[in-house]
């Protein structure tokens, strides 16, 4: 099947029946123009990423900005929240296939936060069906038969929040004028193109998570591009809504100078916990004093995180916006109920305390997990849809709060082997089409799978990464552990007799203990798929 592409476009993926509906003229005419007018930025700002990178190997430390010390001290608010947005007390998140589509949209979740990134593997069909799926979606007519199950949408529905990927993703399927082009401008503008007229009429609007932010800068590409799309799609200025997720250390130095850059578009804040610890390890991978203990002991009790979780609910609601928690990542255990009251425990305390807080809301990644989590809001909340008006002026937070990283131990054998068998587990489903994969009863994303990687790498950098039995974590010991781990996750996983996973393990060695660091797990993996 073919299409008709606008000049300079080249389409490298297949055209599958269906894909013309997404794939239209008009729809890649928008992709095309966004592409041209800001791809030259889109390169800069990553350019400017990698020279920081450096900057910070070389030993120097994050500040809040001197330049933009006016926009911290200033007397304002970003434009008022539209009604859709005003209650989400509970963002359930997930992929963007069919099945899950529907059942997040049907969870009892406030918002559902519908994930072309970390949870989904951005191969071409899932990119493009994906689209297809939103499409039918808001229109309220999606539907799926499957092993012998019908699965329809709810009379009352979740509001539809979209993910695009990343500024550092491509989308190598689709050139203009024979360069790749953004994934994250090429979801946008799709999403947009055949849904922001429909959701408006329905009484919403076009909503967006937007991902891995590194400055206010980054955020002002962004604000631009919605500036643009709206001209051209003939819509009211300030009809986008996004919230940002806070998953970089160095962006938690520039959440006031973010909202401000999308102060007319902004829907709030995030605290994306899992890709915020990843960031740290991977900003100060080379410092010799830094290490971070098992990954299970990273939480949000941790000095560095609890900074961080404070200052981006002071930050916003003193800017009138919403703040929201981030991922439980555990999931309803089945099979054992002692188990199941551990996890459900874990998720209980942690929506309590975000609530307790003042956060106006949570994500979870099960729909098993709406009830309890909202039933932890609504306790503190009651009616109202938010706690916006609960300030905070009894949180200060300094650069170095914010880079009290602990703690440091223990580091064990138990957690140096947890974080090989999740990395490798995840990395072989990923290279077969899913990026959302429940392991040892956590729901695992790409988000998850980069602290696995990233901790062993530094572990066996760091002169501070020694086991509580006094052994010095090294290439070899990772190497034998892959071997005996490799058995083990092949057996456990669904569809273990898959290479992917031999594939899989020859990487996350070759990531773990080569000398130069991969920016993101997901960059050599895209090539291979």
């Amino acid at each position: 099947m073919s299409i008709t592409l606008p000049a300079g476009m080249e389409i490298t993926g297949d055209i599958t029946p269906g894909f013309e509906n997404v794939l239209t003229p008009e729809a890649l005419a928008l992709v095309a123009k966004l592409s041209r007018a800001f791809e030259p930025r889109r390169q800069e700002l990553l350019a400017a990423r990698v020279e920081r990178a450096k900057r910070l190997d070389a030993g120097e430390r994050p500040d809040f900005l001197a330049e933009t010390a006016h926009i911290r001290a200033g007397d304002w608010t970003i434009a008022p929240i539209p009604q859709a947005l005003q209650c989400r007390r509970v963002e359930i998140t997930g992929p963007v296939d069919r099945k899950m589509v529907i059942n997040a949209l049907n969870s009892g979740a406030d918002s559902y936060m519908t994930d072309f990134e970390d949870s989904n593997t951005p191969n071409w069909n899932n990119q493009i069906t994906g689209q297809l799926n939103m499409i039918d979606a808001v229109r309220k007519t999606i539907a799926l038969e499957q092993n012998g199950k019908s699965y329809k949408l709810n009379d009352k529905t979740a509001t539809l929040v979209v993910r695009p990927r990343g500024w550092h993703l491509d989308e190598k399927h689709v050139l203009v004028d024979g360069n790749r082009i953004s994934g994250g401008i090429f979801d946008f503008a799709l999403f947009m193109f055949h849904n922001a007229r429909e959701q408006l009429a329905r009484g919403a609007g076009p909503y967006f998570y937007l991902p891995k932010m590194e400055s206010h800068l980054e955020a002002r590409l962004w604000n631009d591009i919605f500036v643009m799309t709206q001209d051209e799609l003939g819509l009211p200025q300030g009809t986008i809504k996004a919230t940002v997720l806070i998953e970089t250390i160095v962006a938690a130095f520039e959440m006031d100078e973010i909202l401000y850059e999308l102060r007319e578009h902004s829907a709030g804040l995030n605290a994306g916990r899992w890709d915020y610890i990843f960031s740290c390890i991977k900003k100060f991978k080379m410092d010799k004093d830094f290490c971070l203990a098992d990954r299970p002991k990273v939480t949000m009790t941790a000095p560095f995180m609890r900074s961080y979780a404070l200052l981006l609910l002071k930050t916003c609601h003193k800017r009138n916006a919403p703040a929201i928690g981030g991922m439980s990542a555990l999931i309803p255990i089945k099979n054992d109920a002692e188990k199941n009251a551990v996890a459900m425990a874990g998720v209980i305390g942690d929506k309590s305390r975000d609530a307790t807080d003042g956060y106006d809301g949570g994500w979870v990644a099960h729909p098993g997990l709406v009830a309890p989590a909202m039933a932890e809001f609504v306790k503190v909340l009651g009616d109202a849809p938010n706690q916006i008006g609960k300030q905070r002026p009894d949180v200060e937070v300094t650069a170095a709060d914010l880079l009290n990283f602990q703690p440091e131990a223990p580091i064990t054998e138990a957690g140096l082997r947890y974080n090989i068998n999740v990395g490798i587990h995840y990395l072989g489903s990923w290279l077969g089409g899913n990026g959302c994969v429940p392991i040892h009863n956590l729901m695992e994303d790409a988000a998850t799978a980069e602290i696995s990687r990233s901790q062993v790498w530094q572990w066996i950098r760091s002169p501070k990464g020694v086991l509580d039995d006094g052994r010095k974590v090294t290439a070899e010991i990772v190497r034998t552990m892959i071997t005996e781990e490799l058995p083990k996750i092949k057996e456990s996983a669904p569809d273990g007799a898959s290479p992917n996973y031999e594939r899989a393990a020859q990487i996350f060695e070759e990531m773990s203990t080569s000398e130069s660091f991969a920016e993101f797990l997901t960059l050599p993996l895209y090539e291979e798929i």
